[in-house]
Formats: structure tokens, C-alpha cells, sequence
């Protein structure tokens, strides 16, 4: 597995599974960032997906982590940044594939429609898998 600093944010509505993201990634030892939220309290997602998505065309994360109700509004928000590539999963197999054949730099994760264990799984998958190359390059270069 690549060297991984992780930025991690979410909005309230994702505010639980990022805590538990948090204390699975101290669990591996993980680096990582929290730009927040850090409570309940409503918030706007789209300024946390900018902060998470500027740590890492900044290059000071390598990888990051959104989470909010459903996750379409953080993978929205974040891939309007150039050179981000949100992969907004619901399942391990989408995991691995973005992160092997779309090279995505950003796992979207909605709070409200999958269960807590499952989403551990897709971070672990997501976190461990990396990009094939290849014939997948080209297409991932061909977005940028």
C-alpha cells in the first residue's frame, strides 16, 4: 500500500460513520486530516468538500474521505475541483474498481443509505487498492 495521508471530512449528516472512519484509520496507523465538521450541528457540505479536495490537489493529502447523507452532494461538490476524481460507493466492488480502473482520489460515502460496517469495508478496500495503469491511464487522462 502506498505511503497514505488521507483527508477526512463530512458534513452532519455524515458526522457518525466519520468518526468511526477516524478511529479505523488510527487503527491502522493511518495519517490523516479532519477538516470537519466537527459536531451535529447543520453545516454546508459543499465547503467541506472544497477543503477536503484542495488538501489533495495541494499535494498535502494523497487521498481523501467525504461523507455526508446520501454522498451524491459531496462527490458533486468535490469533483468541480480540477484534478479530483470523487467516487461516490455503495459497495465494495465499486470500491476497488474506482480506485484500480478510474484512479479516484476521493471516496464519497452517504451515511444514510448503507450500513456502518459496510462502509469500513469499502474504506478498507478502497484504501488498500491501487491504480492498475495501463489502458486505464489513458482514459484517466483523458478526463483531466
Amino acid at each position: 500500500m502506498e505511503d497514505l495521508k488521507v483527508v477526512i471530512g463530512s458534513d452532519h449528516g455524515g458526522f457518525h460513520y466519520k468518526e468511526s472512519i477516524i478511529e479505523y484509520l488510527k487503527s491502522r496507523n493511518i495519517d490523516f486530516v479532519d477538516v470537519g465538521t466537527y459536531t451535529r450541528e447543520s453545516c454546508d457540505y459543499p465547503e467541506i468538500a472544497k477543503l477536503a479536495a484542495q488538501k489533495i490537489t495541494s499535494g498535502e493529502c494523497n487521498r481523501g474521505i467525504l461523507i455526508c447523507g446520501t454522498g451524491i452532494g459531496m462527490s458533486i461538490a468535490a469533483n468541480k475541483v480540477r484534478g479530483i476524481r470523487a467516487a461516490l460507493c455503495g459497495d465494495t466492488y465499486s470500491a476497488r474498481v474506482s480506485r484500480a480502473h478510474n484512479n479516484a482520489n476521493i471516496l464519497c460515502l452517504g451515511e444514510r443509505v448503507i450500513g456502518e460496517h459496510l462502509a469500513l469495508d469499502i474504506t478498507d478496500i478502497w484504501l488498500k487498492t491501487g491504480f492498475e495503469g495501463g489502458r486505464h491511464k489513458r482514459r484517466v487522462d483523458m478526463i483531466e
